[in-house]
């Protein structure tokens, strides 16, 4: 079979929505994130061997309005007043990305920093990358997002994503 689809670029975004319906609080952190005018396709969390990484405003310019796009996507919603909520995606790049594929790990909890998520979503990255190969990876990075819900208890969505682009 010839034609595979396989991801050429990525760049990383994240973004925070507040509205009073659970939906459009998600719609609010898409458009924080720049990422609410495409058609977002979830996928599992290999990073390809030769994905070039690229700044967010460069990956962005580089996409058109209504297509479909792949994303490994973390995503929490809360309407529980004072409650932290956050999302990170975590990153293993190999140290041979020519030949060799990473990892992402998606993570979302309740009460953690955003240090503390980024942190833990990076060792998950790693921790996976680390037991299929046995190799340490060239380096871990995150994109994390975090917030409070308010006090008048208003859906709140936190969303963290690695936007693939195709060419």
């Amino acid at each position: 079979m010839t034609g595979f689809f396989v991801p050429k670029k990525v760049f990383f975004t994240c973004g925070t929505g507040r509205d009073p319906e659970r939906l459009a609080s998600f719609e609010m952190a898409l458009r924080e994130a720049s990422i609410e005018c495409y058609n977002l396709v979830t996928v599992s969390s290999i990073l390809p061997p030769r994905c070039q990484i690229l700044p967010k405003d460069e990956g962005l310019r580089q996409m058109e309005a209504g297509s479909v796009i792949f994303t490994v996507m973390s995503r929490l919603s809360s309407n529980e007043p004072h409650r932290r909520i956050s999302t990170s995606i975590g990153v293993a790049i190999p140290e041979e990305m020519e030949t060799q594929w990473g990892y992402f790990a998606e993570h979302h909890s309740f009460g953690q920093s955003k240090e503390q998520a980024g942190k833990y979503a990076e060792k998950l990255a790693y921790d996976m990358y680390h037991s299929i190969t046995d190799k340490i990876p060239k380096k871990t990075l995150n994109v994390t997002e975090t917030a409070v819900v308010g006090d008048e208890g208003e859906w709140t969505t936190v969303l963290a994503a690695a936007i693939f682009l195709m060419e």
